[in-house]
């Protein structure tokens, strides 16, 4: 394997990482409907779980730690803030390129359920991207 092939592997896994990891911020991030949780009502409702837990048949006590176990683990993670602009640039970076190789459709960025969209305008013109660009044909592959 020549040095310019490993060096191509490496960017690609790069570039897929940097795809990957704006995907799934984009979709652990995605806003909740309802009211949003605070700390202090969590730990209401963990109270709350304590209490009930004592008269609780083994199904609703299974339901209820499991729901202890969610709480407590949204809990850790309620003041941890995604920095989503630091993925968003480094998926500018390479959004073209993956795209061209793997051969990505701009209409195929705007239907991922998870709200995600091609870098606005603004990025796409700093960036190299345009509409254009994700609308060219896939890359033919050999057979």
């Amino acid at each position: 394997m020549t040095d310019q092939h490993k060096a191509a592997l490496a960017a690609g896994r790069n570039e897929g990482r940097a795809v990957r990891d704006y995907l799934e911020a984009l979709r652990n991030n995605k806003p909740k409907r309802g009211r949003k949780r605070t700390p202090e009502s969590i730990a209401r409702r963990l109270e709350a779980i304590e209490a009930e837990l004592a008269d609780a048949d083994p199904v609703q006590e299974l339901r209820l730690v499991q729901e202890r176990l969610d709480l407590n683990a949204e809990l850790a993670t309620a003041g941890q803030a995604v920095d989503l602009t630091a993925l968003e640039s480094e998926f500018v970076k390479v959004a073209k390129g993956y795209s061209a190789r793997n051969g990505y459709s701009y209409a195929a960025w705007r239907t991922i359920p998870s709200r995600v969209q091609p870098p606005s305008s603004a990025r796409m013109t700093t960036s190299g991207l345009t509409q254009t660009t994700f609308l060219r044909s896939p890359p033919q592959r050999p057979l």
